[in-house]
């Protein structure tokens, strides 16, 4: 007979993937044991077993809903603004207040989802792209310059990532600019300067294509005979 869950198996289940993040985070994937997280939740290694059979599956659940909550609030965000720059910082502000207390989490998704299984790893990845689609659909309709030029369009995708995804090296709560004044100043920065980053990559290019090419550079032309 197959065994009852606890009423309150859930909430255990969340305890021990936050404390888990934290071991992950400061000991690393690989120097973390489940008797650790175990000691860490004050269970035994047996009641860690009836929640998790390895700590490959820990790992997976914490990003797995690490990851969901935030393709969720991102996907309500996108969906509150019809004005694209006020859905751009929307965006970016939800996701800066889903990392609050999440930083744990966040740098063990950097560090240890490349060491899971490939086929739980394509699970996580494809969350993730679903981020940065979410991410770069907003910058494509607020920026008509960047949607114009498709190749470009991804590195400044992941150019805003990185500011906001870095953020907790060196952010403090409650010093200096607030989480929501933080968003407004990288999706101003974005908006204000794509243009000109574009311009700034395309117009040496044009101006390569066009120079005219040094005698030794030319390309030799048959002559008749």
């Amino acid at each position: 007979m197959a065994r009852t869950r606890a009423t309150d198996y859930d909430d255990k289940r969340r305890g021990i993937l936050s404390r888990s993040a934290r071991l992950f985070a400061e000991h690393g994937y690989t120097g973390t044991s489940i008797t650790m997280i175990a000691d860490a939740c004050g269970v035994s290694k047996a009641l860690m077993y009836h929640y998790y059979p390895s700590k490959d599956a820990v790992l997976f659940d914490l990003l797995e809903d690490h990851l969901q909550h935030l393709v969720t609030v991102v996907d309500v965000a996108a969906q509150g603004s019809g004005d694209p720059s006020d859905r751009l910082f929307a965006i970016s502000a939800a996701l800066l207040e889903a990392y609050r207390g999440a930083d744990a989490e966040h740098q063990v998704q950097i560090s240890s989802l490349k060491l899971l299984p490939l086929e739980q790893q394509e699970i996580l990845k494809a969350l993730e792209r679903k981020l940065v689609v979410s991410m770069s659909d907003a910058i494509a309709a607020a920026i008509p310059a960047a949607a114009a030029r498709p190749e470009l369009l991804k590195p400044l995708t992941m150019s805003l990532f990185g500011m906001l995804n870095w953020h907790y090296l060196w952010f403090r709560e409650g010093k200096g600019l607030s989480r929501e004044t933080y968003a407004q100043m990288v999706t101003t920065l974005m908006i204000a300067g794509a243009e000109q980053a574009i311009d700034a990559i395309t117009e040496p290019a044009k101006a390569e294509r066009a120079a005219p090419r040094k005698k030794s550079e030319r390309v030799p032309v048959a002559r008749r005979a």
